[in-house]
């Protein structure tokens, strides 16, 4: 009961709180000679070979723009590495554009994109790069990173945060041959196969609407759900943001809130190195949310200390708030000195980093009645709505 008058009183606060923020300021992106702002996604990465292909004829240029030829409509190639060059059938140059006609789709590994795509030499194979308007790349990324199926509201917010920290990025690149990948890494982005009328009406609703923090576009980092409450950025990476804080999550009732994992001594011990057989798994320090930052292990063959992110990743864990319940059989006394577990259960919550917004939390917050400007500034304090405008 306590739980329920505490989420009616925040969503109550919430709403009277963010009344005005439907009154949007201005951003302006410099992109010249280009009236749309275009986003470079990298959708292959070191491939040693990638099939394109186009919907339309499609142009084959080099990278200074000079025509090498063209691709049928339908038709398929496979570009490969050959002497540090891009070679597609007869023709090769150091890079290559694949540049479908009309309102042509192009096809790039095993599924459709808009825009035209670069291919270049990179990692001793070849990366494809897919340049396309970001409110189009905002229609797939949608469809990935949740489902159109999804109340409109929280779709909206997903769109928000979603161009938001797709511009972000495209801002503090560290590369110069793409702002993005397609993976969980950047935002998971798959083409014309994740877009709905949902994804549509969500983005189009939102066009051009990021979050904005003393004038600049935000790191608008997001997760699938938290277990009940979001972290500060900077306990989960390193920077402090005055604006990722940790806030209560309306994750509740979503598959993943809470979830449990076994294994057995064998398996676990076969994934922690350097310590033989696994005695013990305790918690060195966690976040005042029960997220795991160290862990000390202790086996038969020696001790490390590792970090809640490490032991995420060998243990293939939904998060790092988790606690290690040892599993005794044959009807051991848990307590009896020099017993050692026969295995270990990983009792967690949530699913990501718990930084920034909550999917699930969105969709519950959406379903209440809740619009996506109050979802967005709960789960992004202190930010402004903006909007940006291309020159």
């Amino acid at each position: 009961m306590q739980s329920g008058v505490f989420f009616v009183s925040v969503l109550s606060t919430l709403k009277k709180r963010y009344f005005w923020i439907s009154l949007l300021f201005w951003l302006v992106m410099v992109a010249p000679a280009q009236a749309a702002l275009i986003l470079r996604v990298a959708v292959q990465d070191g491939a040693s070979q990638i099939k394109v292909g186009s919907s339309t004829k499609a142009a084959i240029r080099d990278g200074s723009g000079r025509n090498l030829g063209e691709l049928s409509a339908n038709g398929s190639q496979s570009a490969q590495l050959r002497s540090g060059t891009v070679a597609i059938g007869r023709w090769a140059a150091n890079q290559v554009w694949i540049e479908p006609t009309g309102n042509g789709y192009v096809w790039i590994g095993d599924r459709w994109y808009r825009g035209r795509t670069l291919l270049v030499p990179e990692k001793g194979g070849l990366t494809a790069v897919n340049y396309v308007d970001i409110e189009q790349y905002l229609y797939s990324v949608l469809g990935a990173e949740m489902s159109g199926n999804w109340p409109q509201e929280a779709l909206k917010a997903q769109a928000v945060a979603a161009r938001s920290y797709a511009i972000h990025q495209r801002l503090k690149s560290e590369t110069d041959l793409y702002d993005v990948d397609s993976t969980q890494s950047s935002q998971v982005y798959k083409g014309l196969q994740t877009e709905s009328s949902g994804t549509y009406s969500a983005v189009d609703a939102t066009a051009g609407q990021v979050l904005a923090y003393n004038g600049q576009i935000i790191l608008a980092a997001f997760h699938s759900a938290s277990g009940g409450h979001t972290e500060n950025v900077e306990d989960v990476w390193t920077e402090p943001l005055p604006y990722l804080r940790a806030v209560p999550d309306f994750d509740q009732g979503a598959p993943v809130y809470q979830w449990k994992e076994n294994f057995s001594r064998a398996q676990i011990s076969s994934k922690i190195s350097g310590v033989g057989n696994v005695i013990s798994m305790k918690p060195e320090r966690t976040t005042a949310h029960g997220s795991v930052l160290r862990m000390k292990v202790v086996g038969d063959g020696g001790s490390r200390v590792m970090t809640g992110a490490d032991l995420r990743r060998v243990l293939n864990l939904r998060s790092t708030r988790f606690t290690v319940i040892p599993q005794y059989g044959g009807g051991g006394n848990p307590r009896n000195s020099g017993q050692a577990p026969t295995g270990f259960q990983v009792a967690g919550k949530g699913f990501g980093h718990a930084v920034g917004m909550s999917q699930w939390g969105a969709y519950n917050l959406a379903r209440q009645g809740y619009g996506y400007q109050q979802i967005l500034l709960h789960y992004y304090r202190g930010t402004t709505l903006a909007r940006i405008a291309v020159q």
